[in-house]
């Protein structure tokens, strides 16, 4: 049966970034390629000097590139452009002019457009501000705010100066962000006054005293307005200033002089989902984020100067960077905040029509969920300026290819993609030159010697296995902070095979070196394509009195991820249909809606490691009908036939 949905036409494979590279590495190294991706790949493998140098010579890098790399066993230990220098959000600036750069849209349909002059202008102020204030490089900038223009222009002040960034979207509780933002010492917190969704107004302003009363390193305060509303009150604080957004349009600005940093400088803080224990902090690097961003979007998603990019994401999850990182291949990005069918289920579309989006990116359950809609959107809206869709997040069914096809629109480029937090980018992803395959990711990202193992660390084929990457790339995170001699960082990554990144994916490889995700192999929770932390969860059941134990699992259902909560209570105590709202309730206000399991179930007990650790694998394991692995490693295996055979899981 063909699975071949669309294929470039030639005319457009021969105007893509892509040859226009090709054609450059012909004339640089006398080599020709003949529009076939698996050569380039290929090459771009056996010479990863040669690649990435000329891919920075190629997409114009802004920077003192100097071309030493030194190769380690341990490829985490790796390094690239030895000595080089740059400044990220020098590159960002890649215009200065008065035409658009960046549109702000709320779901209420409140818009905002800035120029490149304007944004440029803004983030000089804030320079300036954060100047003012003694904010100098490799200080913790955190930002707790919703997806709008003011968190890219400090993040692109913060980038300038040389300080580090991290965020967290207000959808995560007091809990989630304390969390998070506790571990990194920031000095400067930015919050907004609220948020919107799907109608309703969220206070986040009263979360501040909680925040401040458990982050002890937070000395300044800066408030930002929802856009479209006036402010709301806050408090002053004794030992933390508070500025207003106000206070800093008031300031000066000036040309901004770019500092040059290293290569391997740390940029920015993003984080594990908790899985184990407190989220991880996950450090990235200044060039290498820089150098894999630029690859992805002009070489694989044909980013053009003067294209409009618009990803459905949060400034909380890596998508968010990699949105804001397009600017830096002359792109204009569209930012959306709010609920995405808020009183429209074609409220995206409405506005790629109206903005002119090339590349449109969403979630696969976004996809799945219009798809079960049935809506017919080809009738409604032209999208002639489309391009290139990007689904993410979780894999994308079948279904979901056909769908887009049929009822979306018939020629664009679907480019199924997947990475992570982790690397702040892709693995794999699409590209112009080859057609694409319902239910299949194109290839692998250029650079990356991308594979499955199976458990014995072999290469296959055509049957599930273990995602990995067998060679170094530049964004490979610097380290997790606070982890004394890498020891978290290398159990995550590189304990399962030796020398290779395992990015704990249930993958498998095609005959063609397409793919198709199956999704997490360990027991993180996915639902709607967003990791999540178990640990999240039972911080929250802590406080439940009546609850002595508790374990939460991912039940793959209906082309998603459900949460399934299972719980032990005290003896005598009813799992009433009131404790579980009540537990509903408090998961949605001190972890996040995401949180909030679709089932809640009563057992005896949870199954542990000899050590008292929980598992979570072997009850998913179970409650999906596979097989348990290391049953000699459970203190209690036989509590594992509580969870066999669950009525209330079968609907």
């Amino acid at each position: 049966m063909n699975k071949i949905l669309w294929e470039a036409k030639y005319k457009i494979k021969k105007k893509s970034n892509l040859y226009e590279y090709e054609k450059f590495l012909k004339k640089k190294y006398k080599i020709k390629l003949n529009c076939n991706f698996s050569k380039i790949h290929n090459w771009s493998i056996k010479n990863p000097e040669r690649f990435w140098s000329s891919f920075w010579e190629y997409s114009k890098v802004k920077g003192k590139k100097i071309e030493k790399f030194k190769f380690n066993k341990q490829i985490f230990k790796s390094k690239f452009f030895i000595g080089s220098k740059l400044n990220f959000a020098e590159n960002l600036f890649s215009k200065k002019d008065d035409t658009k750069a960046i549109t702000f849209i709320s779901e209420n349909g409140y818009k905002i457009n800035k120029s490149w002059n304007e944004l440029y202008y803004s983030t000089s102020r804030i320079i300036n501000f954060l100047k003012k204030n003694k904010i100098k490089k490799n200080d913790i900038i955190a930002a707790y705010l919703p997806n709008i223009i003011e968190t890219v222009e400090f993040f692109l002040a913060t980038s300038a100066i040389g300080a580090i960034w991290t965020s967290c979207s207000p959808d995560f509780g007091t809990n989630g962000v304390i969390e998070r933002f506790s571990q990194t010492n920031p000095k400067i917190l930015i919050i907004a006054d609220r948020y919107f969704y799907n109608g309703k107004e969220i206070n986040v302003i009263n979360r501040l005293p909680e925040i401040l009363k458990k982050i002890k390193s937070i000395k300044h305060v800066i408030l930002i307005n929802y856009p479209g509303q006036k402010m709301l009150k806050v408090r002053k604080y004794k030992k933390v200033k508070i500025y207003k957004i106000n206070d800093i349009k008031k300031i000066r600005n000036t040309e901004i002089k770019f500092k040059k940093f290293d290569f391997n400088k740390e940029l920015a803080i993003l984080y594990s989902s908790g899985t184990t224990g407190k989220p991880k902090c996950i450090c990235h690097r200044n060039g290498g984020v820089l150098l894999q961003h630029m690859k992805e979007h002009q070489l694989h998603c044909d980013i053009k100067p003067g294209d409009n990019v618009f990803y459905f994401t949060t400034c909380g999850w890596m998508m968010w960077n990699w949105l804001i990182s397009s600017l830096a291949s002359k792109a204009t990005i569209t930012l959306f905040d709010g609920f995405p069918m808020y009183k429209n289920e074609g409220l995206l579309f409405k506005i790629a029509e109206k903005e002119k989006i090339t590349l449109l990116g969403v979630s696969a359950k976004y996809i799945d969920t219009l798809s079960k809609l049935n809506i017919n959107f080809k009738s409604k809206y032209k999208l002639s300026s489309l391009k290139t869709i990007c689904s993410t997040g979780s894999p994308l069914s079948e279904d979901g290819f056909k769908y887009v096809y049929k009822k979306i629109k018939s020629d664009v480029h679907l480019a199924s993609i997947s990475g992570g937090t982790d690397i702040v980018s892709c693995f794999v992803l699409g590209n112009l030159y080859e057609p694409v395959k319902k239910g299949q990711i194109q290839n692998s990202g250029l650079g990356m010697d991308v594979d499955v193992f199976d458990d014995k660390g072999k290469s296959v084929k055509n049957q599930k296995g273990e995602l990995v990457c067998k060679n170094s790339f530049p964004s490979i995170p610097i380290k997790f902070l606070k982890d004394k001699n890498n020891i978290k960082f290398k159990s995550a990554y590189f304990n399962k095979f030796r020398g290779v990144w395992h990015h704990g994916d249930f993958a498998e490889k095609k005959e063609d070196n397409s793919y198709i995700i199956y999704g997490r192999s360990d027991a993180t929770l996915n639902p709607g394509g967003v990791r999540l932390g178990t640990s999240e969860i039972y911080s929250v059941l802590e406080k439940f009195k009546n609850i002595t134990e508790c374990l939460a699992v991912g039940q793959n259902w209906d082309n998603d991820v459900r949460i399934i909560l299972f719980v032990v209570l005290k003896k005598n105590q009813i799992l009433s249909d009131k404790l579980k709202k009540e537990i509903q309730y408090n998961i949605k206000k001190f972890a996040s809606p995401r949180h909030v399991p679709s089932k809640i179930i009563k057992v005896r007990d949870v199954p542990r490691t000899k050590n008292g650790k929980i598992v979570e694998v072997a009850v998913k394991n179970i409650i999906e009908g596979n097989k348990i692995k290391n049953l000699q490693a459970l203190s209690n295996p036989d509590i594992l036939n509580e969870y066999r055979n669950i009525s209330e899981l079968k609907y």
